[in-house]
């Protein structure tokens, strides 16, 4: 009876991976399609000099750092404004480069309890992220950029909402209209934050920073956990809202390049194996990595070579800020 039931796990585990290579190669088909949209924005000219910021040498650990805290203003203005209604402080935003200000933020109405407190939890534990990274790194600290998280027609949400295929042309996309719209906004970052952390880890040689970097990337892990896991549940009764985690992952992964590795929330396999996809694994369960460039061609909302636009219009500040060019 054990070995049936062992041999029973097997099949399960064999289904799951092959829906999950179904689904892969269904994605494939749609890059192919995709690819040739290359701005998901409007489009955004090329850098000057055409250089990529892997071309540039390799990155000291004040370079990544300053690379995340960009990341971390982005976050942590998204939610505090949905929770306050307000942003950080200009005194928590300083530093070297060129200090920009917020395009747009709103207070959410909630309508569910849980996820007014999911959204609280976040803001507060984003605030201490730029405040750690802040201190990690004095003088050196960069400014946060402009940075775009308006409802507007032509903005950043929309932008991406509209590629995704959520909304037609012209449509806006308004992350603080309802709880749904708001976990769909949230989704959009923290899958990347998490894969940008675990890219950068490799690249950190400074025990205490990588120690850092470790941390704050098991936080963004639950975060992205809590996003999808609510996403997930209330996709039960909304089917719709697990499609939209299915469009945006697609359209992530049209921006980083030719693998195939984002995914949305959409349940494995089939039958008695059916389960969800909380956590998006290779197919060594483990968490899959970006680069830096990765991460910009995706906040930019560009496949090309630039170094502004989308969700920072004039790019983020510090040394890592050209996307790739796929």
């Amino acid at each position: 009876m054990l070995r049936e039931n062992e041999m029973a796990e097997q099949d399960e585990i064999l289904e799951s991976l092959e829906a999950r290579a179904t689904r892969r190669e269904q994605r494939r088909n749609f890059f192919r399609t995709f690819a040739g949209a290359s701005a998901m924005a409007g489009g955004f000219a090329l850098a000057a000099n055409g250089t990529s910021a892997a071309a540039q040498g390799t990155p000291s650990d004040g370079d990544i750092l300053n690379f995340a805290l960009n990341l971390e203003y982005l976050e942590a203005q998204f939610y505090l404004y949905a929770v306050t209604g307000s942003g950080l402080s200009r005194n928590q935003t300083s530093g070297t480069g060129m200090q920009g200000q917020v395009i747009g933020g709103r207070q959410v109405a909630f309508s569910d309890p849980a996820v007014a407190q999911y959204a609280r939890e976040i803001a507060g534990d984003e605030r201490l992220h730029v405040r750690f990274l802040r201190n990690a790194l004095g003088a050196s600290a960069v400014a946060q950029p402009t940075i775009d998280i308006s409802a507007d027609p032509d903005g950043a949400f929309s932008a991406a909402a509209r590629a995704a295929g959520l909304i037609g042309p012209g449509e806006s996309f308004d992350p603080y209209a309802s709880d749904e719209n708001f976990l769909l906004a949230a989704f959009i970052f923290e899958d990347v934050g998490v894969t940008a952390y675990k890219g950068a880890s490799p690249l950190i040689s400074n025990d205490t920073f990588l120690e850092a970097a470790a941390g704050i990337l098991a936080v963004e892990a639950y975060h992205a956990s809590l996003v999808r896991t609510t996403l997930y549940a209330k996709g039960m009764e909304t089917p719709s809202l697990i499609d939209a985690t299915e469009a945006i992952s697609d359209a992530r992964d049209s921006l980083d390049g030719p693998s195939d590795l984002d995914q949305g929330v959409a349940p494995m396999g089939s039958g008695n194996s059916r389960r969800s996809n909380i956590a998006p694994l290779d197919p060594d369960g483990l968490a899959y990595s970006r680069s830096a460039e990765q991460v910009l061609n995706i906040v930019y909302l560009n496949n090309m070579a630039v170094t502004g636009g989308g969700f920072f219009p004039n790019g983020v500040n510090g040394a890592l800020r050209m996307s790739a060019s796929n």
